[in-house]
Order: C-alpha cells, then structure tokens, then sequence
C-alpha cells in the first residue's frame, strides 16, 4: 500500500500531523495507499519554501521560464499514458476520458509557453511635455491551487502554468481522494528543472485549506469545487486580503429545439450527461425539450442508454466508470428515489443495473416530466441522473436557466441560425454551446460560470488566467535634459 507524502523545496516530506486519509480504487473498493494530511506547521513550512523562492524566480528572464515550460510539456507528454493510469485508478474514469483529461491540461501548459506576449506591458511617450507613462504586469508571490477530485490533472493544469510562467511560485493542494496524479505533475516539474520552492504541494483536508486561505504570505488562491465551498474559500481568502478565484457548482441544461437534429442530440446528451459518470462541473443535467420533440427525444436517448457499457476504467470495452465513493454513489442514487417520490416518470433506472465486484457502481438513470421544485432539478447531482423537463416554449427554456442559481454553462441544439444567435444572447451563463453540449473554451480562451457557479472577478486559465496571476503597476516617469543639467554626464552640451 503506497504512502503518498508532501512534496516541499524539491523533495518528499512525510507528515508529523498523524492524520492520513485512505484512497481507493473505486472499481474494486480496494484501499490502495494512504495519502498524508497536512499540519499547519508543514502548510507554514510550504509557504516558507515558496515564499523563499519567490525572491529570486520573479527576476528570472522570460526566455529561461519559456524554456522549462516547454521541457514540463514534454514531460508531461512523455508520462501521459502515466497520468492517466492513475486517473483511472484512483478516480475510476475510463481509460478515454483520463486521456482526454491529459491532453486537456497539455492544452493549458501549450499555451502557458506563449506567455511572453500576453506579459507585455503598454507604453505612452510623452504624455506630458518630458513626461512618459507605462504600464507593466508584476506576479503576485506565493499563489495557491485548490483542486478537486474529479479532474486531479487537469485542473491543477489550469493554474500551475501560467501561475510560474507569470513569475509566482505555486502550492498545489489537491483532493486527498486521488492524489497520486497531481504528484506525478509536481514531480514532472521539479524534473523539468524549475528551481526548489517554485512548485510544492501539500496533501491535506480543511485544516490545510483554512491555513492556505489565512496566511499571510499568501497572495492568491485558486478553487474549484462545489457551491457552498466555493462561496466559503472566496469569502474566508477574501477577508484575509488575498486574491481569490472560486468556480463552484452546476446545473447545466441543454434546450433542444423541435427542428434539431434528433440523432446528433441524443448522442450529445448521453454522452454529456454519463461521460465521466456524470462527475463533471459541465455535464449535461437536464435537457429542456421544446414543443414535440420531447417524446421522440426521450425515446432515442433510452435507446442509446441501453447500449452504454458501465465497468471498472481499465476494461477497454467500458464507456463509464464507477463514482468515486460509497457515500457519494448511495447520494446520487437517492436523487433517482426521490425524483420518482415527487412524480418524475423514471425511464430508465440506474439502481436496477447489478454489478459483479463491490465496486462504487451504479448504472445510468433517465427521469422524464421532472419539474423545477423537485430536488433533483434543483440540486447539483454530479452522478449519472439525467432529467428531462417538457416545456412549450424557447422563450420558457430561457428563462428556465435564467430562474436556475447556477450558471455555469447551457447549450441548444437547432438547425436555426437565427435561434442559436438569439440563445447565445440571452443564455444567461458563463459558456454557451450551439449543437455542442459541453462548451469548455480551449486553452487560450478562458473557462468560468455566473452567479452562483463562480465566485471572483476573474476566470480560469487563458488570457484570464494571465491577468489572474499578475497585477498592473502604472510608471509615470520625467528625466531632465541632459543639455541643461549641470551635472557632466558626457553628453554634448548647448554651450
């Protein structure tokens, strides 16, 4: 059973807290390593360490951090099957989705290795008689990652580049629950040749978190992760003066439009709605069936359900994997209980399915006639439920979402141009997706919700990520004539 340790001024560090956490393999229920849980005296040791190194990494030229950008990529490239080996072990996701993880991040680390342009600062000669004003971005200091469980590589990916490149050093706390792919990425950059103290990372649980969020010597924190904890890290970093970065839950709905094309948006809602069981801030949770389209929809989806092939990640023939523990898989089936409770028609029923090992599993669910007060409409699920709600009307979907606390993404399936125009307008959510149900910007756009989905002023990774990761200072400058100061300075003289 491996021990998974801190990893601080370019080595592990074992935990003196005497506190670990167990992780699992969610195919089996198999514990397979302990992961160790921070003191506050190994966060302040973290800190010291990036604290530390801070003073000499901001001075270090664009060309040399451009360069070992460039070497991490490659590595992080080189152990991609690695990387995602363990994703499938600790977390459970096929095989295809801990690859498409990867190279999602890879994405991130890509574009992080242009940062050198989008550092440039703004120059104005003369904006006064002598006087010449310009603007430069600075890091930050000691920045923070809060990553959660669902995606443990990619996430960190979000931040860890561009944070570097910018000039910060990095603490990276990832999900106890799978924590040995987030270590492999750490080590990967220590290996790159990025100096002691520029990348740690600290296993922990709240004790951590409220250490990292109150440090003095922290100046910004990045989060993702449910609502409620989201709200608390914004608020909790905040009061402490700190920068923070909070994406938080999901409700995403997908409109289909009567004149769609059926096929493509049934594909897309199971595959958006089951794709990495479901545990993913941008799945598909609710379809929205405009006008007559809802039966024959429901109908195809059931179809395709019926097909999905649900396993241990490692079986090449499985197309989705198990939840990644007991607790959340007994939470996610109750949402099906008592969706059929409150009067939702239950399609297909994913507590029926049976399972040959005592792995986390639980098998798809579809409930059709689900209305906005019952629980499984209005709560973030983040399991294999999807919920299908009958409405007349485009103009009901779109206030649907708008009604919804949530705002993370939506999307519409329609052959109407002018419909997809008019939803991307009034879709009131942070990323939009026209006959494209899992709208996750690419790597140089940035990625962020609204309302209750994102808590902060600035988005993830991208041009966002840049601007999140360094502050303005503004220089107005004034230097005498040489020709007229009476100190000799060398240069030719009037006189």
């Amino acid at each position: 059973m491996q021990q998974i340790q801190h990893l601080i001024d370019g080595g592990a560090l074992a935990s003196t807290s005497g506190c670990t956490g167990a992780v699992f393999n969610p195919a089996t229920a198999e514990q397979t390593g302990r992961v160790d849980l921070a003191s506050v005296a190994e966060v302040d040791a973290a800190v010291a360490s990036s604290k530390a190194a801070f003073g000499e990494w901001r001075t270090v030229s664009i060309a040399r951090r451009t360069k070992l950008l460039y070497e991490f990529r490659n590595l992080v490239s080189d152990h991609a099957d690695d990387i995602a080996d363990r994703l499938t072990a600790e977390h459970g996701k096929v095989t295809d989705d801990a690859r498409g993880e990867v190279a999602r991040g890879i994405e991130n680390i890509e574009f992080a290795c242009g940062f050198a342009q989008a550092l440039e600062g703004r120059y104005s000669e003369q904006a006064s008689a002598g006087v010449d004003v310009y603007t430069v971005r600075q890091p930050i200091g000691v920045c923070v990652g809060i990553t959660p469980f669902n995606f443990p590589a990619m996430v960190p990916l979000w931040m860890l580049p561009n944070a570097v490149a910018c000039g910060n050093t990095f603490i990276l706390k990832p999900s106890e629950r799978d924590p040995s792919a987030p270590r492999l990425i750490v080590e990967l950059a220590q290996e790159a040749g990025f100096p002691p103290g520029v990348v740690n990372l600290v296993n922990g649980d709240k004790v951590a978190v409220d250490r990292l969020l109150e440090h003095p010597d922290v100046g910004a924190v990045s989060f993702v992760g449910s609502t409620p904890i989201a709200r608390y890290v914004y608020s909790t970093g905040t009061a402490s003066g700190k920068r923070i970065q909070a994406l938080g839950g999901a409700k995403n709905h997908m409109v289909v439009l009567p004149d769609a094309d059926l096929g493509l948006a049934a594909d897309a809602a199971v595959s958006a709605a089951y794709g990495s069981a479901g545990e993913r801030c941008m799945a598909v949770s609710v379809v929205v069936a405009v006008g007559g389209i809802a039966d024959p929809l429901v109908d195809a989806i059931k179809v395709r359900m019926e097909k999905l092939v649900v396993g241990p990640g490692d079986d090449p023939a499985s197309e989705m994997g198990p939840l990644i523990t007991a607790e959340h898989r007994d939470r996610v089936a109750g949402y099906v209980e008592s969706g059929a409770a409150q009067g939702a028609t239950v399609v297909v029923d994913g507590r029926d399915q049976v399972f040959d090992n005592d792995g986390f599993f639980l098998g798809v669910s579809l409930l059709d006639r689900v209305t906005t007060d019952m629980a499984v409409y209005r709560d973030e699920v983040f399991g294999p439920v999807l919920s299908v709600v009958r409405v007349d009307t485009y103009e009901e979907g779109v206030r649907m979402i708008a009604d919804n606390p949530y705002g993370n993404g939506a999307a519409i399936f329609t052959r109407d141009g002018g419909a997809a125009r008019r939803f991307q307008q009034d879709a009131e959510a942070g990323m939009v997706g026209i006959n494209v149900p899992i709208p996750v910007p690419v790597g140089y756009h940035s990625f962020g919700g609204w309302n209750d989905s994102f808590f902060g002023d600035t988005t993830m990774y991208g041009p966002e990520g840049i601007r999140f990761y360094t502050r303005p200072k503004v220089i107005t400058s004034r230097w005498p004539d040489p020709s007229t100061s009476s100190v000799d300075l060398g240069f030719p003289r009037n006189d």
